[in-house]
């Protein structure tokens, strides 16, 4: 089965890589456009910033930034175009989904809101959980300690969908993403990927975002020497990418979907 791509558009003044780009509705279904014409299978739409050190907002806010976006593209592009609305807050999904969402990208899938999962039940949709220890604030900073990562993730991933199961969501309606960047440090993201195909064994699709990341611009500083902005380290997510495909993710979250789609048609020629 082909890989699947999912195309990043935050409608945020603070994301780390694209913050203040496409927060207008105009310049927003411009880019859905744009990542669909270069074969995005997913547009993922996120309202609140979740890079390390980010503050909260509240739901009405995110509602008004990510609201107006849905709506458009669904009328401009297609009632058919997939949507996730990358969001933890049970008001926001629900909203979301109401305006033709698809699909909840979740933060901690039911960690820090549990009324999620009602939501996600009554719609029936895709919900993928990605996992973090701590939040988003202060994730990355002080020691970030696990005693094994890939099973403490995978016991993370059980509870999860164990409580998603008792609220009506079933099974074969959840994706997993290993929550690269979310509390780990360089080491362990590394660890994460190398052995990936451990989380296989829940039988679920898996999904990885690595694009642009500050881990990536941490191993580029240490072996080259560099200093790097995020849109200057797409060779190393590809690097990644490359590691996740074999290892069995069958979504790939970026910011750079034509790249990623050519690299993904001769990657996928050797496995």
């Amino acid at each position: 089965m082909k890989t699947k791509i999912m195309g990043i558009l935050n409608i945020t003044p603070d994301s780390f890589s694209d913050g203040g780009e496409f927060n207008t509705r105009e310049k927003a279904v411009k880019r859905a456009k744009q990542m669909l014409d270069e074969g995005a299978d997913y547009i993922d739409i996120g309202g609140e910033s979740t890079r390390p050190g980010s503050e909260k907002i509240p739901a009405q806010e995110e509602i008004k930034r990510v609201l107006p976006v849905i709506i458009a593209i669904k009328k401009q592009l297609g009632k058919d175009v997939p949507i996730s609305i990358d969001t933890w807050k049970a008001e926001v999904a629900k909203e979301a989904l109401a305006a033709g969402a698809t699909a909840v990208n979740s933060l901690g899938g039911f960690l820090f809101d549990e009324k999620l999962a009602k939501e996600v039940a009554k719609k029936s949709c895709m919900f993928i959980i990605y996992h973090i220890k701590g939040h988003p604030k202060t994730m990355q900073q002080g020691e970030i300690a696990y005693t094994d990562i890939i099973k403490e993730i995978g016991e993370f991933f059980v509870n999860q969908i164990s409580f998603g199961e008792k609220h009506g969501i079933k099974r074969e309606r959840f994706i997993l993403d290993p929550g690269i960047g979310f509390g780990k440090t360089v080491e362990q993201n590394i660890e994460i990927l190398k052995h990936l195909s451990e989380l296989k064994k829940l039988d679920l699709p898996l999904l990885v975002g690595v694009s642009r990341k500050s881990h990536l611009g941490m191993i580029l500083k240490q072996n080259l020497n560099i200093e790097t902005k995020p849109t200057d380290r797409l060779e190393a997510s590809l690097a990644e990418t490359a590691i996740a495909v074999q290892n069995g993710a069958g979504i790939i979250r970026t910011h750079d979907i034509m790249q990623t789609k050519k690299f993904l048609a001769v990657l996928e020629k050797f496995l």
